[in-house]
């Protein structure tokens, strides 16, 4: 007979393989905020039953946190990936191309979960922190080679990533927004240089 103990590590890796599922099922489901999707068809696409999807999630708050959290994480990852690739700047507006991109593919994540919570609820206040920690390096480099203005904190260009991401329209509507806003980071002189270019 097997042990308790042998079967431990198969039951856990198994329970984490369940939750790796829904998880994905429901990212996929979710992507689309024009349906509606229930709690019983997450189950259905991820392949499991109703008593495991809410064993590991009791109820959509839960899921749609998850999605969050892991989300976060992979933004966070992100900042530490191929930085030394390329120039500062660069580095640093592909990152927050990252992070606006996020947010109008995640509209139900945004509109269902975020939109309701408190800014200083635990559940945002630490992930933007998480966020913020991540992505200040690379910030910091960018002023340091003086490819991004100095005036301006990580948080404010947040806010304004976030501001132009939340506007409705599809993204041919909003990349010119972006575009002009991620240029308007770069100092006065290299603004006046890139005009000058142009003309």
């Amino acid at each position: 007979m097997t042990s308790d103990k042998a079967t431990f590590p198969t039951r856990r890796a198994a329970a984490a393989r369940n939750r790796d599922k829904i998880l994905a099922a429901a990212r996929t489901a979710f992507a689309d905020p024009g349906v509606e999707v229930s709690m019983a068809e997450v189950a259905r696409r991820a392949g499991v039953g109703m008593a495991t999807l809410y064993r590991n999630f009791p109820g959509r708050q839960e899921l749609l946190e998850a999605l969050y959290v892991d989300e976060v994480d992979a933004l966070c990852e992100a900042a530490g990936a191929g930085g030394d690739a390329q120039p500062p700047g660069a580095a640093l507006t592909d990152w927050l191309r990252r992070l606006f991109a996020f947010i109008p593919s995640k509209r139900l994540i945004v509109s269902e979960l975020l939109e309701h919570t408190d800014r200083d609820s635990p559940l945002r206040h630490s992930n933007r922190t998480r966020a913020l920690t991540a992505g200040r390096p690379l910030l910091t480099a960018a002023q340091a080679a003086h490819e991004i203005r100095a005036d301006l904190t990580l948080e404010q260009i947040f806010d304004m990533i976030v501001a132009i991401a939340k506007i409705n329209g599809d993204p041919d509507y909003l990349e010119p927004m972006l575009r002009t806003m991620l240029s308007g980071l770069r100092p006065p002189a290299q603004d006046e240089a890139a005009g000058r270019g142009r003309g």
